[in-house]
């Protein structure tokens, strides 16, 4: 599994979650909505997710081992710490 594009959506209001991700994975599949999230411990990331009716979140989509999830996390942080440095375009 190769992830082949990664695109970052900036959060600019005051609060925990920094930015909405989406990733391509192997030119062929997205993952919409993984957010990255400002924890005690840094950054990570939380995959999408929807509410049960038990109020409960669940992840809708997610790697099924951690190596997987850190490769993933570690793809998606050093991107998002690009855009940070990265002037804001404006489209026309």
């Amino acid at each position: 599994m190769t992830i082949t594009d990664v695109r970052v959506r900036k959060i600019t209001k005051e609060g925990k979650m920094k930015a909405i991700v989406s990733i391509t994975i192997d030119d062929e599949f997205v993952v919409h909505d993984i957010k990255v999230i400002e924890g005690e411990k840094g950054l990570f990331i939380a995959m999408p997710s929807k509410k049960a009716t038990d109020g409960e979140y669940r992840d809708i989509a997610h790697p099924i081992n951690s190596g997987t999830r850190e490769r993933i996390q570690n793809i998606i942080l050093q991107s998002y710490e690009k855009a940070l440095i990265e002037p804001e375009t404006t489209e026309a």
